[in-house]
């Protein structure tokens, strides 16, 4: 990420793109994306909000594992959650989970690792009563799947009844559903021949099969399935290493992994990697990756979960897969905060698995290092650290000169004047609230649960709201009628009086909130606080110049020049007056700034980073504001103590390296037990 690229800005570009991705793969069955792609970009949105806390959200692709069910199914809960795993890229990351899984252990060295292929394809929950397959269902969003029990039946390497004896009376076996390179080739080609379009690759094709209405269409599909796990057992004993329970798998007449193999140690985890990487072309199936877990039970029981993976197993992915092709053209996106990203189009190339047109540029120095120009030969490269990325020039364009890749003067969807930043990388429209690029993301933004919570006001909606022209600007939200919103697609009575009512709700507020949901740039959550408690009221806030805006905590010139600017926008302040007139209110402060907060805790400033476990960031942060506490978002040398959770990043080393009090969750539970706050 560019030094010059906010971490709101891009938080807020990567949850867009993986909640398409999230659409286009578990809705519309046209993925436009690989997983290693997603994985990358999920990874990247993990390191923001770990360092960012105030960027967290709860409808972020963080929080959940995956998507919601399709209507055309019933809906099926897991008895216990199927968890997604977290990821390592190379060796070393590899280590520092076997050093935790180690240290977690009290340092026990002589850990065994069951190592199986990372299947790419789609997992799935078998549940066998007495023997009998009664129901199968997806993964889902982890804890609701789909109920897909006929399509499964029709999967052969699936039994109806388990052989043998001495399975449990219920028993939920869970694995990944795939499709070998041979029959993949085999469909497409009869597809090809029926005049049919073909599937992009062989994941794409079992979940097409998988989610058929019609299991007359998947029964015609060439499905495997390997099981790698159990979930829900009743009634039966289980051995009690992962390995015993595999071997019981294959004797019940499942299959399991022939490719899978016992390690020790951490030597071992990364031998086993050397020799399937070496062998992965030969191998009939695609595989993205290695999935290694701790063998003994006992072992994972107390190694315990985090909130959405496993602390006892990891998946190892591989490295980046390149590709050559043309650099057809450079276009211009524009994000919600005005930021104006290139794109390369390109002449469409087969890369790892999915078939790539477009791919990221990062921003105008990226251009001017690479020296591409358009009619260039490019080096494509998708892995796990960036989404489709142009890493190098192969070849220059035969004409020397040609197609050289010009900064728009103005921005590509509003026309409005542009700015760069003073050494920045990033251009950005001015055209603020007038700009259409910036209105669906900007009124998304808006209604979110952490800014207006507008309950019921999602993307579809504020889709339909622009695209018929009833919003071009938040403040329109609070003149929607019933009538109005009955003419929206699929908009019945019932839930457009629920819209019209969590409008109404939503204009009791409180300053803070109102202040992020604007969007300013640079004013996160953290910081609308600190304005809201240092102005206590809106006329005060606005009336501030510079200098006086940079005597809040958390604001330094760039965020005081942001605010000015936009505080002098005659329309965004026309949408602030529109929102007040509309009824939009909150308390306000009768002497902001002069009053010092009380308790044990006042003149202290704390940060929270990382995982929490028995408390959100939120809760923790109100809990310590009860005690008179200030809870900032960013670490400096006025910072009292830091509260670093799992996975904090650059926060916990930061703090280190100022020397400033550290404490875990453990130390702020019972510091907040003395003090007499219930937790």
């Amino acid at each position: 990420m560019s030094p010059s690229t906010t971490p709101e800005a891009r938080a807020g570009a990567l949850r867009q793109q993986l909640d398409q991705w999230n659409h286009e793969y578990y809705v519309l069955d046209q993925p436009s994306a690989t997983d290693a792609e997603y994985d990358s970009a999920l990874r990247e949105l993990q390191q923001l909000e770990s360092e960012h806390p105030e960027l967290l959200r709860a409808d972020s692709p963080t929080q959940r594992v995956g998507a919601a069910p399709l209507p055309g199914f019933s809906e099926v809960r897991h008895d216990m959650p199927m968890l997604s795993l977290e990821n390592a890229f190379d060796d070393d990351e590899l280590a520092r989970f076997h050093a935790r899984v180690v240290e977690r252990l009290g340092g026990e060295e002589a850990i065994d690792y069951v190592c199986e292929p990372k299947l790419d394809g789609v997992a799935v929950s078998l549940l066998y009563e007495e023997g009998s397959l009664v129901r199968g269902a997806t993964r889902g969003d982890g804890t609701t799947g789909e109920d897909i029990t006929l399509n499964v039946r029709t999967v052969r390497s699936i039994p109806l009844r388990l052989r043998g004896e001495g399975y449990p009376r219920r028993l939920e076996v869970r694995g990944e559903i795939y499709m070998l390179h041979s029959s993949f080739e085999a469909l497409n080609a009869a597809a090809r021949k029926r005049g049919d379009r073909p599937f992009v690759n062989p994941r794409n094709a079992a979940a097409g099969s998988l989610r058929q209405l019609d299991p007359r269409v998947t029964a015609t599909r060439p499905l495997q399935m390997c099981c790698y796990g159990v979930g829900h057992v009743e009634d039966g004993v289980l051995p009690d290493t992962h390995e015993g329970i595999m071997r019981e798998l294959a004797g019940w007449g499942l299959r399991v992994s022939r490719d899978a193999a016992t390690v020790r140690g951490l030597e071992g985890c990364l031998d086993y990697y050397e020799r399937l990487a070496k062998r992965r072309q030969e191998l009939p199936y695609d595989i993205d990756g290695i999935v290694y877990k701790v063998n003994d039970l006992a072992q994972r029981e107390r190694l315990g979960f985090v909130s959405r993976a496993p602390r006892w197993a990891i998946a190892r992915k591989f490295p980046a897969q390149e590709a050559t092709t043309r650099l057809l053209d450079v276009e211009f996106q524009v994000g919600r905060t005005g930021a104006i990203t290139p794109v390369a189009r390109l002449e469409p190339v087969f890369v790892g698995g999915v078939t790539v047109s477009n791919a990221t540029l990062h921003n105008f120095n990226e251009i001017a290092r690479l020296d591409v120009r358009v009619g260039d030969l490019v080096v494509v490269r998708r892995a796990g650290d960036v989404i489709p990325q142009v890493v190098s020039v192969r070849e220059k364009a035969p004409a020397a000169g040609a197609g050289e890749v010009l900064l728009p003067t103005c921005c590509p969807a509003c026309q409005s004047p542009v700015e760069r930043e003073e050494g920045g990388a990033i251009l950005r429209c001015l055209g603020g609230l007038v700009c259409p690029a910036q209105r669906k993301a900007a009124l998304r933004h808006f209604a979110s649960r952490r800014a207006m919570d507008i309950d019921g006001l999602g993307e579809r909606l504020v889709d339909q709201m622009v695209d018929s022209g009833l919003v071009k600007t938040v403040d329109d939200l609070y003149r929607l009628d019933r009538e109005q919103l009955l003419s929206l697609e699929r908009m019945g009575e019932k839930s457009a009086d629920n819209l019209l009512a969590a409008l109404e709700a939503s204009k009791s507020t409180t300053l803070a909130r109102f202040l992020f949901a604007l969007g300013v740039r640079e004013v996160g959550e953290a910081t609308a606080r600190s304005l809201a408690a240092y102005f206590g009221n809106w006329e005060a806030l606005a009336a501030g110049d510079e200098e006086r805006l940079q005597d809040v905590d958390d604001v330094g010139p760039i965020v005081a020049d942001h605010l000015r600017q936009f505080l002098d926008s005659p329309s965004a302040m026309a949408v602030v007056a529109g929102l007040r007139e509309a009824g939009v209110h909150w308390p306000e402060v009768d002497m902001p700034g002069s009053a010092a907060p009380a308790g044990p805790l006042a003149g202290e400033t704390w940060v929270v980073t990382g995982k929490l476990e028995s408390l959100t960031r939120e809760e923790a942060a109100t809990a310590l504001q009860s005690l008179g506490a200030r809870v900032s978002g960013s670490v400096s040398a006025k910072t009292s103590v830091v509260v670093a959770g799992p996975g904090a990043g650059s926060k916990l080393a930061r703090a280190e390296s100022l020397g400033l009090t550290v404490i875990d969750e453990a130390a702020l539970l019972a510091r907040l037990r003395e003090a007499g706050v219930a937790v």
